[in-house]
């Protein structure tokens, strides 16, 4: 599998108005950018459908304070994109690098998977 190193900019709108919403914890905005059937992996759990989704988007990073700045991007295929976040704040370690692997259809994202 070949990734095509991009701007963030050229990330898909869908992804990028995600990763501001999630970045700004406004949940909703965030839960829109999902399908009603939509998966998201992180740190091992399962998340399946915009429920579970909107529990995950409630509780993640909630018990810390941290900045997020997107340092990098990827396109996969036509469906598939990588987004890389730098965390820096009071957590564990304090400070980590994410990829964000997200699988789209049209305008939605279908699948996220958060890792190092």
């Amino acid at each position: 599998m070949s990734f095509s190193t991009i701007q963030p900019d050229q990330l898909p709108a869908t992804i990028r108005d995600y990763l501001s919403a999630h970045a700004a914890r406004d949940i909703d905005a965030a839960l829109r950018a999902f399908s009603p059937r939509a998966v998201v992996v992180d740190q091992g759990q399962i998340f399946r459908g915009t429920s579970a989704i909107h529990g995950f988007l409630r509780e993640a990073g909630a018990q810390f304070t941290y900045t997020t700045e997107l340092v990098g991007a990827q396109r996969v295929d036509d469906a598939r994109w990588v987004a890389t976040n730098r965390l820096e704040g009071d957590f564990p370690g304090g400070v980590a690098e994410l990829d964000y692997r997200f699988t789209l259809d049209g305008d939605v994202i279908t699948e996220l998977a958060i890792g190092p």
